[in-house]
């Protein structure tokens, strides 16, 4: 919002959500920091399809930013609305769901760009541009995460979104491009995990398999490179714990029987863990997106390395996991706003 109201001509800015509490506060701040009447709250359920129509009269372009699993139905809420669309998406079934509705909003003149994020999103957006600095590429290699700058227990992170999206990342499978073919290797396999270095004061850090962060890009360059996949950044120690907690079923989504009631595991393990990581007005985080092509340049063998390290904004008080997320989010936002997709 705060993007869209400062670099994106924006005659106004609203923020929609189920509590007014929260969008009051969200506009306020965007509007403190613009020193500017640039943003308005409005209370919004976006599961009620007639509330949303009418939010959506006369808007030119939106984030969606609730959790992924109602995308696919405001999709076709924003097609019959006319409303250009993008999303952060991060679970690639939903996507290809929305991705059935092209004929839709090609007849409606509506632009719809899933998957608008960090990782996917900026990530992917960073992976073509490091391909275009090589006359060939062969393998694209992307490694993420958001994480504590000062990582401590009980699993050396901090969430700074909803952990149901953390737990959908971490459990099931990823999708990736491997000896040039789409292939779904499932999370946090022991044999994918990797260690890598980055620039003091980071250090070395784990890379291991989660879900959702390549989007439609393997399906696009089948064929054209032989290996496309991203890997999830974390202080070491959190791989072994969290597999646990995954062969344990902690994260399993269908119901089992406790003392006669029927629970989710998932749903249980939210509620016990995630208050103990969310993160805090104390926390303070950092980002990495690191891509890596590799190929050919003028008939030579050659890499193309692209990296971002951000961190939290003293200034704008910004996450770092804000920043990375609402940047593409809202460069794409705007862009179909001024009518560039």
């Amino acid at each position: 919002a705060y993007d869209m109201a400062r670099l994106g001509d924006a005659k106004e800015v609203m923020i929609a959500d189920l509590d007014r509490t929260a969008a009051e506060a969200s506009a306020g701040r965007v509007n403190s920091l613009l020193d500017a009447q640039s943003a308005r709250a409005v209370e919004l359920d976006v599961t009620d399809e007639k509330a949303l129509e009418s939010f959506l009269a006369g808007v030119d372009s939106f984030l969606s930013a609730v959790p992924y699993w109602l995308n696919p139905t405001i999709t076709a809420v924003a097609i019959r609305s006319r409303a250009c669309m993008c999303d952060l998406g991060g679970n690639n079934d939903l996507v290809l769901e929305q991705l059935k509705l092209d004929e839709s909003a090609k007849d409606a003149g509506d632009a719809i760009i899933p998957d608008c994020g960090q990782v996917p999103g900026m990530g992917t957006s960073l992976a073509v541009y490091a391909m275009s600095k090589l006359d060939r590429t062969d393998h694209l290699y992307m490694w993420d995460g958001g994480n504590d700058q000062h990582p401590k227990p009980p699993f050396n992170y901090i969430c700074t979104f909803n952990i149901a999206g953390l737990t959908n990342e971490y459990y099931g499978e990823a999708i990736f491009l491997r000896n040039g073919k789409v292939t779904r290797v499932p999370t946090f396999q022991t044999e994918d995990y990797e260690e890598i270095e980055f620039p003091e004061p980071i250090g070395r850090m784990e890379a291991f398999v989660a879900g959702g962060g390549t989007s439609t890009a393997p399906w696009t360059f089948e064929g054209k490179v032989q290996t496309y996949q991203n890997k999830t950044l974390r202080w070491k120690g959190h791989f072994d714990q969290w597999k646990a907690i995954i062969d344990m079923g902690l994260l399993d989504p269908e119901p089992v029987n406790v003392n006669g009631v029927d629970v989710v595991p998932r749903d249980v393990f939210h509620a016990c863990v995630g208050p103990k990581i969310t993160a805090t007005e104390e926390d303070r985080d950092l980002v990495i997106v690191r891509v890596k092509a590799v190929g050919d340049q003028a008939g030579r063998a050659a890499e193309a390395l692209v990296e971002v390290i951000d961190y939290h904004d003293e200034v704008t008080g910004f996450t770092a996991m804000e920043r990375t997320t609402g940047w593409h989010g809202a460069i794409v936002a705007i862009m179909n706003a001024r009518g560039q997709t």
